[in-house]
């Protein structure tokens, strides 16, 4: 029996149980609970590898979850697509939790850069920018500033100075590389 074959069979035979369950039949009801279990400690694992602890967790919530969403089930619909959309959205909103409790527990560093700066490293690092941008001609200064330091997008540069998009991108990109030249050259 190939892989597709066994996928019919599962199923098969845990629709067969799910409908019999939602009939009021709670041995099938037993008997699938503890299916699905076991399939969605299989899917959780192969996807919780930095965070096995979790697996049983996420399994009981889905279950809960196909438990109180049983109603919204359609008997024509194939149920293990219905269970995986489930555990999908559970998978998601675990990993969106865990991210966010991480973030909140990143340290913040003395060393970081946003503290060392002071407001005349802002102020030199604006005459510094100046004084280099003088040196390329008036049009590609205007489109750097634009872009670079204004933040406008490529589409409105473009119609601000009547050049294609295209245009724009590739005198941002050579500008920008003439100028990291001519900083590594006066070092």
């Amino acid at each position: 029996m190939d892989w597709r074959e066994r996928a019919n069979a599962t199923e098969r035979r845990l629709h067969g149980l799910f409908v019999a369950a939602l009939a009021g039949d709670a041995g099938a009801y037993h008997e699938l609970l503890s299916a699905l279990a076991s399939h969605l400690r299989a899917f959780f694992g192969r996807r919780l590898t930095a965070f096995p602890a979790d697996v049983e967790d996420l399994v009981q919530d889905c279950l809960l979850a196909i438990h109180q969403s049983r109603h919204t089930f359609r008997v024509e619909q194939p149920l293990t697509a219905w269970v995986h959309t489930i555990a999908r959205y559970k998978l998601v909103d675990l990993l969106r939790a865990r991210s966010r409790r991480e973030a909140l527990h990143d340290p913040l560093d003395d060393d970081l850069a946003v503290f060392a700066e002071s407001d005349a490293d802002a102020a030199d690092a604006r005459r510094d920018l100046a004084a280099v941008l003088e040196s390329v001609p008036e049009r590609q200064r205007k489109i750097v500033l634009m872009m670079k330091v204004e933040g406008a997008s490529v589409a409105e540069v473009a119609a601000a100075t009547r050049m294609s998009q295209s245009a724009v991108k590739v005198t941002v990109h050579r500008t920008l590389k003439a100028l990291a030249a001519k900083l590594k050259g006066s070092r």
